[in-house]
């Protein structure tokens, strides 16, 4: 079962529920299992097949489904109409769940005809705190770093496997997803643009630099690294500079939501899976509970600086610095936390054998500060 099983079957009660996330994340697999574990009768419906989108259009199911599932939907131009009048007219007994790639994300902020009549939640690869029963914490930590967290490479632990498949994505990502969606010419240029992000992770990102080295302009690199992030392949995190006059706007630094897709060395490898374990609780908590998080980085003009800085509601909520083995606490770290004063400050340490509190700074190993319990039981109120 998902992390996010259990706050869906809650919504569905009320409203329609819609799941997006990242191509092959395991939506499907997901909306199925719902299903299959939790409703006597229902039906799922892929846009993608002839005769599924046959019965979609003509609206060709049984009065008697408890659930009905459409997937891919969003690819019919006129979905959302379609879909607010088969929920407005449809019985209290159907509930809808929806799901899509990255693109339902997208197409969802078109309008507002839905607006009130759904919950959306975004499903993320395997991280530290969702590891499948049956795989110990050192073998799961193992695969993160070197297959990535999504479920078909995970599960399988195949490096070889897992190369074959990233390549399969990224050219499904690219040649179709993209392809579909914007008006982007040279595909090929594209793909050296997101390879070299890949060997940038975790250090900041100077466009302008990458735009002369593949010879296009600033603004179209700004444009391509934009459309990456709304695909769900990457994320960017930007500086946090509010009440510090010390600090300076400085270019964003690129993570990966895989793991897998990082071309670099341990040290950036195990930040980027701290950082996209920390969008994956952000993503969660702003989905359950409604408020709103932002993951930044911190830097001032002496270089003091500091990996990742949580918001909530643009309130600081923790300082947090990553290492790979070095169990001393970050200089940096010690003077932020001196100076802002944030409700917590930690360091998080790959290979530690035991958490100590040093001041008010916890110096932890990974699966201590990424525990499953946010993900257990019911949402709260």
């Amino acid at each position: 079962m998902r992390y996010i099983t259990p706050y869906v079957l809650k919504d569905l009660k009320s409203k329609m529920v819609f799941i997006g996330g990242p191509r092959q994340v395991g939506k499907t697999t997901l909306a199925k299992a719902i299903l299959s574990g939790h409703f006597p009768s229902g039906r799922y419906l892929n846009w993608d097949l002839d005769e599924d989108r046959r019965d979609i259009l003509k609206k060709r199911w049984k009065s008697d489904d408890q659930l009905l599932i459409f997937d891919e939907v969003h690819k019919f131009p006129r979905w959302k109409t379609w879909l607010k009048g088969i929920y407005d007219l449809s019985p209290r007994s159907h509930s809808f769940l929806v799901t899509g790639s990255a693109r339902l994300d997208i197409y969802r902020r078109g309008g507002d005809s839905l607006m009130g009549r759904y919950h959306y939640w975004r499903l993320h690869p395997f991280t530290l705190d969702e590891v499948p029963r049956g795989i110990s914490r050192s073998e799961a930590f193992q695969r993160l770093m070197t297959v990535g967290g999504f479920p078909e490479p995970f599960l399988a632990g195949d490096e070889r496997e897992s190369r074959r498949w990233r390549r399969e994505r990224f050219d499904r990502v690219l040649r179709e997803d993209i392809r579909d969606l914007e008006s982007i010419r040279n595909i090929q240029l594209l793909g050296m643009f997101l390879d070299l992000l890949r060997e940038r992770v975790g250090s900041l990102v100077t466009l302008s630099n990458l735009a002369s080295e593949l010879q296009i302009s600033p603004k179209t690199a700004q444009a391509w690294l934009e459309i990456l992030e709304r695909m769900y392949l990457l994320f960017a995190v930007r500086p946090y500079t509010k009440s510090l006059p010390r600090a300076v706007q400085k270019p964003p630094k690129v993570y990966f939501l895989d793991n897998g897709d990082v071309l670099a060395g341990e040290g950036e490898r195990f930040e980027n899976l701290v950082a996209a374990s920390l969008l994956k609780r952000l993503h969660f908590l702003e989905d359950r509970d409604g408020y709103r998080y932002d993951l930044r980085y911190l830097r001032d003009k002496e270089g003091r600086e500091i990996d990742f800085v949580v918001l909530k509601e643009n309130h600081l909520e923790e300082l947090i610095e990553v290492k790979f083995s070095d169990e001393n606490v970050s200089k940096s770290l010690l003077y932020y936390a001196d100076r802002l004063n944030p409700p917590k400050a930690t360091q998080i340490v790959a290979h530690l054998k035991k958490p100590f509190d040093q001041g008010r700074i916890r110096v932890t190993d990974p699966f201590s500060y990424f525990q499953p319990d946010l993900f257990d039981g019911l949402p709260k109120s």
